[in-house]
Parts: C-alpha cells; sequence; structure tokens
C-alpha cells in the first residue's frame, strides 16, 4: 500500500480500491505490468501456457480445453474475463473459482510489489491471477486475453500454444477499424517457433502474415484441420498430423451454436500440438466436451416461457446469436431484452439480432459506460428497424415487462451485455439453473 492508506479488508473492497489505481479504465501496453511482475518473480511461469485470444468464443474456447485437460487428470489454471456474477470466475483451479481469501491473499502480493507503479484494474487482477495459479502449482494455464493480444497483460507470458478463436469488428477504438487491423493485434500472441491456432473460417490476411514474420507455427482451420457434422456427432481431422489424425464420433458441446464446433475443433488442435506433454484420450475430449458449460453463452432455462440468455455484444456475435435462435423451435413471438454498453457498435448489434425479434424491450444499464434505453431506441431506428419497442429504466424491468407480456408459445431472449445477462442472474436467483447453455 502506498503510505497513508489502508490495507482493503475483503475482496469487494478490493475490487472497489482497483479502480482507483490508474486514471483510466482500459491503458493498453505492457511496461506497468511487467516492471511489477519482474519484482514478483513472475516474468516467466513455472508452467505451460495456452494464450487464448479472439473477438468472441474465448471463454468458450478456454472452458473445453479446461475441461478435456481436467478430466485428462491434469491440475488446470484458468483465467478469464469478464465475469457475471462474482470476480471468483475469473480464475479457477482444477475447475473451482478462487475463493474471496485466496484472491485477496494474492492482491496482498501484488501491492506489495506494485510500488508507485499504476496499474490499471485488469493489469493488477492479472497480476494476482498468475500468483494465485502459481500457488496453486498447476500443471498447466489456460489464459484468456483481455483485449485484442499485442498489448494486453496476459500477453506477458510466452504462449506455449496460442489460439485465435475468431476476428470480428469490435473495440475500434483501441484496435483499429477492420478485420486486418484487428487481426494483427490478436496475432501478437503469436510467439517464433512456437505453436499456434487459428479457428476463424475466413481470417484476415494479417494473422498469416505475422504468423509467417515471426517464424510461428500456424495452424488453420479448413486448411490444416477441420471437422465434419454427423447426424449424432461429429468428427474430427488433421490430415497433416503425423500419419493423419482424427477424432470420429464426438458429441456436440454442450454449448449451443454452430460456431462451437469451431472453438472445439481449435480445441483439439491446441490438444495435438500439446502433445507428448499433455494427452487426453477420447473418452477425455467426449467427457470435458460435455462438460463445458459457461452460463450466458446461449443459456436456456427451464420452463415457460422459453428464455435463452446470451452475452452477445457485438455484431458477429448478434450474428451467430440469430442464427442459433433460428433453429430452435418456437411457434410464437420473440421478445428480445437488450441492455448494451455505448461504446458498442449498438445499430450493428441489433440489424444481427432484427431478423428473429417481434418485439423489443429497452433497457439503461446502470453502469458509467451502459447506454440508456433512448441510446438504443435511437439505435434501433438509425439501422431502419421499424419492429415495436419499448424503453426501461433497467435491465430487470424490461424483463419483467417481457415475462407479462409473454405468452406460453413465445421466446425472450436476453442479451447486449455481460451486464445484462449478470443483472438477470442477479435479480432471479433461480435462474442459476441452466439448461443446454
Amino acid at each position: 500500500m502506498n503510505p497513508g492508506s489502508r490495507t482493503p479488508d475483503s475482496l469487494a473492497s478490493w475490487l472497489a480500491w482497483m479502480e482507483t489505481l490508474h486514471p483510466r479504465v482500459i491503458d493498453l501496453g505492457l511496461d506497468r505490468v511487467r516492471e511489477v511482475a519482474v519484482r514478483m518473480g513472475l516474468e516467466r511461469l513455472p508452467f505451460p501456457v495456452v494464450t487464448v485470444a479472439g473477438t468472441n468464443g474465448k471463454g468458450s474456447t478456454v472452458a473445453m480445453l479446461e475441461a478435456i485437460l481436467h478430466e485428462a487428470g491434469y491440475r488446470v489454471g484458468a483465467y478469464t474475463s469478464p465475469h457475471l456474477l462474482d470476480y471468483n470466475e475469473r480464475v479457477r483451479t482444477a475447475r473451482i473459482a478462487a475463493s474471496d481469501a485466496e484472491l485477496c491473499s494474492a492482491f496482498e502480493r501484488v501491492e506489495a510489489q506494485r510500488g508507485r507503479t499504476k496499474l490499471t484494474y485488469f493489469e493488477f487482477g492479472t497480476l494476482a491471477a498468475a500468483e494465485l495459479l502459481r500457488s496453486q502449482h498447476v500443471d498447466i494455464a489456460v489464459l484468456e486475453v483481455g483485449l485484442g493480444g499485442r498489448l494486453d497483460a496476459v500477453n506477458l507470458w510466452d504462449a506455449d500454444v496460442a489460439v485465435i478463436s475468431s476476428i470480428g469488428i469490435d473495440h475500434t477504438d483501441w484496435l483499429g477499424p477492420d478485420r486486418e487491423s484487428i487481426g494483427r493485434e490478436k496475432a501478437g500472441i503469436f510467439r517464433a517457433g512456437q505453436p499456434a491456432v487459428c479457428g476463424d473460417p475466413a481470417p484476415p490476411t494479417t494473422i498469416e502474415e505475422r504468423a509467417a514474420a515471426i517464424g510461428a507455427d500456424l495452424r488453420l482451420v479448413g486448411r490444416d484441420f477441420g471437422f465434419e457434422r454427423g447426424a449424432t456427432g461429429w468428427t474430427w481431422r488433421c490430415p497433416n498430423c503425423g500419419t493423419g489424425r482424427m477424432r470420429a464420433a464426438l458429441p456436440y458441446p454442450a454449448m449451443r451454436g454452430d460456431y462451437q464446433l469451431y472453438n472445439a475443433s481449435s480445441v483439439l488442435m491446441a490438444l495435438e500440438l500439446l502433445a507428448p506433454r499433455f494427452t487426453a484420450s477420447q473418452a477425455d475430449v467426449r467427457a470435458g466436451l460435455q462438460e463445458a458449460v459457461l452460463p450466458g453463452r446461449f443459456q436456456t432455462l427451464s420452463g415457460v416461457p422459453v428464455r435463452v440468455l446470451d452475452v452477445a455484444h457485438n455484431a458477429q456475435a448478434a450474428r451467430s446469436l440469430a442464427a442459433t435462435l433460428a433453429t430452435q423451435k418456437v411457434t410464437g413471438k420473440t421478445l428480445a431484452v437488450v441492455g448494451m454498453l455505448k461504446d458498442k457498435p449498438m445499430a450493428d448489434v441489433l440489424a444481427e439480432a432484427s431478423a428473429v425479434v417481434d418485439a423489443w424491450h429497452l433497457a439503461t444499464l446502470d453502469t458509467p459506460r451502459g447506454a440508456s434505453a433512448e441510446q438504443l431506441h435511437a439505435a434501433l431506428s438509425a439501422a431502419g428497424i421499424g419492429t415495436p419497442a419499448t424503453l426501461h429504466p433497467d435491465v430487470a424491468a424490461a424483463y419483467s415487462e417481457a415475462l407479462r407480456q409473454a405468452g406460453p408459445a413465445d421466446r425472450i431472449v436476453v442479451f447486449g451485455s455481460f451486464h445484462t445477462v449478470g443483472a438477470i442472474l442477479r435479480a432471479v436467483p433461480s435462474m442459476h439453473g441452466l439448461n443446454g447453455s
């Protein structure tokens, strides 16, 4: 602690205090986090690392790889962000979320070496996660990039295998205006001579250019590995893996959405690249695919009306959400409950989802970055969407009204932000039971 300051005495007070350390919420760069990591002896981690970047699908990719390696008997650490309900979700060992006491202890160790370095909330939390996983003596860690790749705090550590799940348009103020620019930033997690995987079926050219420039061993879906769908399962193939590698009769991932096969295929490619240090049997893979579940990823709640929760918050994710909703058999109307951050491409997101929405319930998000219901309504108009819309002061009010209006044959879909889905999960504890997310 700086002189005169009081040590936080709870996880909540630590998190509130961490937000005060840096004048900006986002300040990309590795210099600050490297300074403190060196003081902590964390500039190199004592376990192999798989780093996962991507516009969408990062959390799902981490969860599937984590679950499969866990089933194979390894002690796996995972670091993800953001969280839906509790900060503890961000750091896991053996698929168990860190306790308040473990997190506070790790925060104390970061603060003891921070000095006058002004770390952002994410940088402080990332160092604490690395320290906690080191103290847990994990066999391997799967780390999710927070934003971009090249200048993200997670990229402080060299990836033994780097994975990019997808490249879409998001965070343009920091990553650039197009997929080529964004792809270049995400490919910053590649390392010379080390394997890399990209599960985007149409990656920007900057992905291959970056790999070639530094000599990374890049594997692309559709070129070096791929998958085939079947009526009851799917097959993964890697023709150039030794004499040819195949995993057949795999169960579809528990997490819904056709795009999850691209994430799952990338996970299996990463597993091949981790061998022989880490191996997983067919039974491990099958179990892991079925056990890996994340709230808020096409989370379908039991009962009527059908209720779907999804954290989709950019155009690419909204397009995938709409495609998955289109495959879900619903005879009635679809009512959308939407809350978004104002720095997101609201009109683009709403336009992508509009084909499957019959009525909108627009909610103000109660967070400094949150958009108002009025701003969302303006985005609907800008997108040329004339579907009826009702404005609400918060997510809970929007959801309650959607429930009141919905008949048993209708569907409610809640999306637009982690904050939006999290607000519903907090307001209605009974929703924690999920089905097919």
